[in-house]
C-alpha cells in the first residue's frame, strides 16, 4: 500500500512549477496532482547563504498560491534550484553567449546544485533542501556550442540538464542525489511529506 496516498487521500495536490522535469519526477511519487505555474520574482537577500537562497525563493512561490490553499485541503509544493561553482551563483542564461559563458566556467570543475523545496497548506509549512556534488570534465568549445544549439538550456539553473546531451557525455562523478540536479530531489521529498 502507498503510504503517502493514504496520507494525502482527500487533499488537492498543487505542484506550483512551470519545470517539465519536475512534474515528470512528481509523477513517480504515484499521488495525484494538478501543475499550476505562477510568475514570481526570484530575487533574494544579497546575504543570504547558498542553501538558503532556494528554499526563500521556493517559499516564496508557495506563498503565491495563498488563495488556492484557502479551504485547508490544498497542499501546494514548489521548488526553486541554483548552481554554484565556488562561491559563485549561476542562474539560467539570458541568451546563447551567456550559455556559453556559464558552461565554461563549470567545465573541467566541481559544482554544487542546491534545490530548495516549500510544502504548505493554510495551516502550516515546511521547507528543506538538499545538495548535491556535480564534476564535469573539461568541454571543448564545439562541444558547448553543439549542446546550446540543440538543446537550447536557457530554462536551466547552471545553462544545463543533467539528463540530456551535455550531462551524459561530461558528467565524472555525481556525490548525492541525482534526481537534486534535475530539479526535485524525490527521495527528499517522500521522506518530507511523510513527515508532513
Amino acid at each position: 500500500m502507498n503510504e503517502l496516498k493514504n496520507k494525502f487521500e482527500g487533499i488537492r495536490i498543487i505542484l506550483g512549477s512551470a519545470s517539465p522535469r519536475r512534474e515528470q519526477l512528481f509523477k513517480s511519487l504515484e499521488l495525484p496532482f494538478e501543475v499550476i505555474a505562477k510568475d514570481v520574482d526570484e530575487s533574494f537577500p544579497e546575504n543570504f547563504r547558498r542553501e538558503d537562497i532556494s528554499m526563500f525563493v521556493a517559499r516564496k512561490k508557495a506563498m503565491t498560491f495563498m488563495k488556492e490553499s484557502a479551504g485547508g485541503k490544498t497542499l501546494v509544493i514548489t521548488a526553486d534550484s541554483i548552481v554554484c561553482v565556488d562561491e559563485l551563483i549561476l542562474g539560467k542564461p539570458k541568451d546563447a553567449p551567456d550559455a556559453f559563458r556559464i558552461i565554461k566556467l563549470l567545465s573541467g570543475r566541481k559544482h554544487q546544485v542546491f534545490t530548495g523545496v516549500c510544502l504548505m497548506t493554510s495551516k502550516k509549512s515546511a521547507s528543506f533542501f538538499c545538495k548535491t556534488d556535480v564534476s564535469f570534465k573539461t568541454f571543448t568549445d564545439d562541444e558547448i556550442n553543439y549542446y546550446i544549439e540543440n538543446f537550447k538550456p536557457f530554462d536551466k539553473a547552471g545553462a544545463y540538464g543533467i539528463q540530456e546531451w551535455l550531462g551524459l557525455i561530461g558528467v565524472e562523478y555525481i556525490f548525492g542525489s541525482y534526481t537534486n540536479v534535475m530539479g526535485l530531489p524525490v527521495k527528499e521529498l517522500y521522506d518530507n511529506l511523510l513527515r508532513f
